[in-house]
């Protein structure tokens, strides 16, 4: 006989735990890229504590090392607004529990909805998320896409994007996508339904021998799309990307995507880019500062008659910033960001909005923790808000620490199963890498990479 589990009506949060994880990735070279350097990949890691022992919802935020400890003392601000609650109180009406946590006045002054405070918010959103999952025994991913379009639009906030998209429209929209879904569904059971591409050769620090010795085994395993770090200077990238297409080609069924991290001005941007086009790049992804709407639409359209497309939205603040890079025709392809934004209920707001743009959505990758919510944002969007295929980025790197680490199967993403949202760390990496006491911390190379130099020089 099975013995029910707890329901959303009985499980209360009662506490939380937050600790501040920071992973080593300096080592070797995953995340460096022509502004990032010596990045150490890093989750402001929270546990929400429930009244039902064991039981627990896991959240994350992201940052590249130094500044992690901003996030978690955020965290704790934004997980008192969520204890004491019933999981009925947040997840009857997750729209309004969203605007629930972006409502406390006094700190929407250092916001409002972006930065430290909206990172922060989102971790604690994707711990309820998770324990939401955890208490319907499904992941993440499934609890959306079994919601009827008047669900998922509860979800969703749409103050600020009213102009753009209602809630009304959002309905008609969703209701359209019904068609085909049970097929969509059947892909992402069969793992068939996310395709991967790597950046795993891609990084600033590989180049050389290196960076084709990890090149050739991406393609071993199958991967036929990839992205390369650009922005060190032309001469360099135009041997690296040479060196790519020596090994791809042009006719072989591959392709190559560039991103370049915010490194250019506007100006500089659009003529740096003239000297790599030959190169085929799909896309140039992060060409200018993030916030410059009318910067990367100008940057699309000198680049257009080229064939090469632009990319952004890892860093892109809120849905309001994706609402006007969709308006100012900005943007190829659309980067949500899982922890950027806020959790998945903004992510949801984004991803109508690009659809009705005509705009693919393909979530920002490439650190172990953030993939995991990621393979759950593009299985939502292709089996729920568009069905449309898309890709998602991966490349793998201290994957060994997580509890639900993403696989990858012929290229695919397999489907996470498990119930929750992917969230979570064996009890090694715990011991190992919270900053600033954990034992790789205290040993001789975690000291040296704590000491480096911060960058920058007058």
């Amino acid at each position: 006989m099975t013995v029910p589990g707890p329901t959303v009506e009985d499980v209360k949060i009662v506490d939380f735990k937050v600790f501040d994880l920071r992973f080593p990735t300096s080592l070797n070279g995953v995340g460096s890229d022509a502004m990032h350097v010596g990045t150490n990949g890093s989750q402001p890691y929270i546990q929400l504590i429930t009244d039902r022992p064991g039981l627990i919802g896991e959240g994350i935020a992201f940052s590249n090392g130094r500044g992690n400890e901003l996030i978690c003392m955020c965290l704790e601000t934004f997980a008192k607004r969520v204890v004491g609650k019933t999981m009925h109180e947040l997840t009857r009406n997750m729209g309004k529990t969203w605007r629930y946590m972006v409502s406390d006045s006094q700190y929407r002054w250092v916001g409002p909805e972006k930065s430290v405070t909206h990172l922060s918010m989102a971790g604690v959103m994707n711990g309820v998320w998770d324990l939401w999952g955890k208490i319907l025994r499904k992941p993440v991913w499934q609890i959306v896409c079994d919601m009827s379009p008047e669900e998922i639009v509860r979800c969703i906030d749409f103050r600020y994007i009213t102009d753009v998209i209602t809630p009304e429209e959002a309905v008609e929209m969703l209701k359209k996508a019904q068609v085909g879904k049970e097929q969509r569904l059947a892909e992402a059971f069969g793992n068939v339904a996310v395709p991967a591409y790597s950046t795993s050769p891609g990084w600033m620090a590989l180049s050389g021998d290196k960076m084709r010795e990890v090149l050739d085994e991406e393609i071993k395993m199958g991967y036929k799309v990839f992205k390369f770090k650009v922005g060190s200077g032309v001469e360099a990238d135009r041997a690296k990307l040479a060196t790519v297409r020596s090994v791809i080609g042009y006719d072989k069924g591959f392709q190559l995507m560039i991103d370049a991290n915010q490194v250019w001005s506007v100006p500089e941007a659009i003529e740096y880019m003239k000297q790599l086009v030959e190169f085929q790049p799909v896309f140039i992804e992060e060409p200018t500062n993030p916030d410059d709407v009318l910067g990367h639409a100008a940057i699309r359209k000198a680049l257009k008659p080229f064939g090469v497309g632009v990319a952004t939205g890892e860093a892109a603040q809120n849905r309001v910033t994706f609402k006007q890079l969709l308006q100012a025709d900005a943007i190829d392809v659309c980067q949500i960001d899982a922890v950027r934004l806020g959790s998945v209920n903004e992510c949801l707001a984004v991803m109508l909005m690009a659809s009705k743009f005509d705009v693919p959505c393909v979530p920002h990758n490439g650190a172990m923790g953030l993939t995991e919510l990621t393979s759950h944002l593009s299985l939502i969007d292709y089996v729920a808000i568009t069905g449309r295929k898309s890709m998602l980025e991966y490349a793998d790197s201290f994957r060994e620490n997580l509890r639900h680490p993403s696989r990858i199967i012929d290229a695919h993403y397999e489907t996470p199963l498990a119930p929750g949202y992917s969230i979570g760390y064996t009890d090694e990496a715990l011991e190992r890498y919270i900053y600033p006491t954990g034992s790789f911390w205290k040993s001789e190379a975690g000291l040296n990479i704590i000491n480096q130099p911060t960058g920058g020089e007058l």
